[in-house]
């Protein structure tokens, strides 16, 4: 990861690249800025609107599926953030995301999974890309996705950013 290179840059450079951002199927917004702060409210694993993956991990789906699952979940969560921002570069710090993963009640490598999403979002936002993260396993999700996750950033002030 290059530091000098912005986030967008960044994105480009693993080949990735972001999706329009999912519309709540649901009432509630899919992101919410309050000032310098956007809220992004749980976003599942769906590619082109179809989930990539269903099931409950420690049942019908493993280890690298949930965390694949996981990144794409990133992947909406950096569409939402940059529709809030105008641009991913004006994020100054992820503060934090909460992931959910569908999980049967035995099953507790819920950390491993959330790692999918944790390193993407490292990956693309670099230093500003750490965050503090919980990883809850739950009994199910909507639309029978694996993973859903929610994020909380805090934006570049307006006044700060360059043009």
């Amino acid at each position: 990861m290059n530091a000098l290179q912005t986030a967008e840059q960044r994105l480009a450079g693993l080949g990735l690249t972001l999706p329009d951002p999912p519309v709540a199927v649901a009432a509630f917004q899919p992101y919410v800025r309050f000032g310098e702060t956007v809220y992004v409210s749980g976003q599942i694993a769906t590619r082109d609107g179809r989930l990539v993956a269903a099931g409950r991990l420690g049942d019908d789906v493993d280890i690298a599926t949930g965390q694949d699952a996981a990144r794409v979940c990133a992947l909406n969560v950096l569409a939402q953030l940059r529709a809030a921002a105008g641009s991913l570069d004006a994020i100054a710090r992820l503060v934090k995301i909460g992931v959910f993963v569908a999980c049967t009640p035995g099953f507790t490598a819920q950390p491993q999974v959330a790692d999918g999403a944790s390193r993407l979002l490292i990956d693309v936002l670099g230093p500003a890309g750490a965050h503090a993260r919980s990883a809850i396993g739950v009994a199910a999700l909507p639309l029978g996705t694996p993973v859903e996750i929610e994020a909380i950033a805090e934006l570049v002030p307006t006044g700060s950013r360059q043009s």
